[in-house]
């Protein structure tokens, strides 16, 4: 099918927007965010302040009377479900009935977005305490930034503490602070991208190893879609993040089983593929190219690449770099985008951050025009109130100013006049 038929077959998709770290030894708190393909051997960016413990959130569900975010229209043949409840009447259900997107083609597709960081949070403590080990967002968090005029929120989750044993239930106060974060989201307006943040891997065992069968992540994957899939907020699954090392091997059926774990419940939204290597952009063509073998039924996979600035790649060397060259986002992403080019695929920028250093902030605002001008979505590295004096947090200084990464991002926020995820030919 050529690129041209396909966007036409796929005009009844949502274009919201959205768009915006590294493994179990890059991530923050042992297993969050902030790699990007880079080193494999450091610890990962650590929280500099104490968060006051507080109770758990109430768990509170959706009801039809909110306010909901226009969502892709359903495929032919699509059945419905059972509303904004989270759970499915059927299990061959194909998804929820829900509204048409009414950016489409008027050039509105947002290209700024936020990795809202915390439930994922050390994996060192298994299952963890919530706001001890692993945060959610307090109410109001989601609402301060759709002010600042933020749709779309990339959420990390961590599998381990969603379904405790392999092909069992899910754990209920994991899984109910889940739904809560949908409630919160919708009432804010935000969009969702779902993030299963464990870099190819379950308890550090490899998916597709004996300890973790692909059947095992497909059905995750349909629990999820099954549970979620009702939820308007809901836009994305991005199904695994920063595979690497051994998960390189098993990625590509690994990717397939997941795909196909989302399709058994949800034939309408879009589902983020990342790449092997750390999900690598300057890397994706030597690495990832296999993944042009992958089946959506849907025809709406949208590939997502991570791209950090720093000397090594990782996210994690900021502080160490004595010269940064102005172009070097732009270098690193346009091996992705000519990938994207080449094949006829749409993509996007899951993770990308910086410190609020001039250097990088150059080098970012060169990165986010030449997105901006190929209709790459990027999903900024990271918000969230549990990161403390992390550098590369998007959230406000101490005392309330804005920090200039968010000054930069603001700039592209609403911009791009973009009616579907490029690269532009």
């Amino acid at each position: 099918m050529t690129l041209g038929t396909r966007n036409s077959a796929r005009r009844w998709l949502s274009i919201l927007a959205f768009t915006l770290a590294a493994g179990s030894l890059q991530g923050c708190i042992g297993g969050g965010g902030g790699g990007g393909g880079g080193s494999t051997t450091s610890s990962g960016p650590q929280p500099t302040q104490t968060v006051t413990e507080e109770q758990p959130l109430q768990l509170i569900t959706e009801s039809p009377t909110q306010p909901t975010l226009t969502s892709p229209s359903p495929s032919q043949g699509a059945t419905s479900g059972t509303g904004e409840s989270g759970s499915n009447t059927s299990s061959g259900s194909t998804g929820n009935v829900v509204n048409k997107d009414p950016n489409l083609g008027t050039g509105m597709l947002e290209l700024i977005g936020l990795n809202i960081a915390g439930a994922e949070f050390t994996s060192s403590e298994l299952p963890g305490k919530h706001n001890t080990h692993y945060f959610f967002p307090r109410e109001g968090d989601f609402d301060k930034w759709s002010l600042k005029g933020v749709k779309s929120v990339r959420f990390p989750i961590k599998w381990e503490r969603l379904q405790p044993v392999l092909n069992g239930e899910f754990d209920p106060t994991y899984a109910g602070l889940i739904d809560t974060m949908f409630t919160q989201a919708t009432r804010a307006n935000m969009a969702i991208i779902l993030d299963i943040h464990n870099y190819g891997r379950y308890r550090k065992n490899v998916i597709g190893s004996a300890e973790v069968p692909y059947a095992a992540y497909q059905n995750l994957m349909e629990r999820i879609a099954k549970r979620w899939q009702g939820r308007s907020s809901l836009y994305a699954y991005d199904i695994m993040n920063e595979p690497y090392g051994d998960a390189d091997k098993t990625w590509l059926v690994a990717a397939q089983k997941g795909i196909d774990g989302v399709r058994k419940y949800d034939r309408q939204r879009p589902i983020y593929v990342e790449g092997m290597s750390w999900s690598s952009a300057a890397r994706w063509a030597t690495h990832s190219n296999e993944l042009l073998k992958l089946n959506d039924p849907m025809d709406n996979l949208v590939f997502s690449a991570h791209l950090y600035l720093d000397s090594d790649a990782s996210g994690q060397k900021y502080s160490t770099d004595l010269t940064v060259d102005p172009m070097v986002g732009v270098k690193r992403a346009t091996p992705f985008i000519n990938w994207l080019k080449k094949n006829g695929k749409r993509g996007q920028i899951g993770e990308s951050g910086i410190p609020d250093d001039p250097r990088y902030l150059e080098a970012m605002d060169n990165l986010l025009g030449y997105l901006q001008q190929n209709c790459i979505p990027m999903t900024y590295w990271a918000a969230g109130r549990a990161w403390g004096g992390y550098t590369l947090s998007a959230e406000p200084y101490k005392d309330g100013t804005d920090k200039g990464q968010w000054k930069l991002l603001e700039k592209y926020l609403g911009k791009g006049n973009c009616s579907d995820y490029g690269p532009s030919a």
